[in-house]
């Protein structure tokens, strides 16, 4: 059990990072490859200012970290490990969802 307040900041903190789905898709397409932000808007088809916004959220959070490159800046996971996680949270859902051990599961929301 997390008993130590810094364990359920960072929690809490990638709990924020994956409420909202865009930044879901920026950690997914992080964990293949890092990327510039101008090829990241392009790949995800949302405009720049919008990137800009949830890749400083997920600085934020810390877990992306802006990489200079010359005159530009590549984004990339902070830590690898964040990539295997979220592999494991993706499939542990899946399992989970299509484990519907509920009856009713459709009209009770229990899912």
């Amino acid at each position: 059990m997390l008993t130590l307040a810094a364990d359920i900041e960072v929690l809490a903190r990638f709990g924020r990072a994956l409420a909202d789905p865009i930044r879901c898709r920026i950690l997914l397409a992080l964990r293949e490859a890092p990327a510039h932000p101008a090829d990241l808007a392009d790949s995800l088809g949302i405009s720049r200012t919008r990137l800009s916004n949830h890749l400083a959220c997920l600085r934020d959070c810390g877990l992306v970290v802006a990489v200079p490159v010359g005159r530009r800046t590549r984004y990339e996971l902070a830590d690898e490990r964040l990539g295997h996680a979220l592999d494991d949270l993706r499939t542990a859902v899946v399992a989970v969802e299509a484990d519907k051990t509920c009856v009713d599961a459709d009209e009770k929301g229990c899912r």
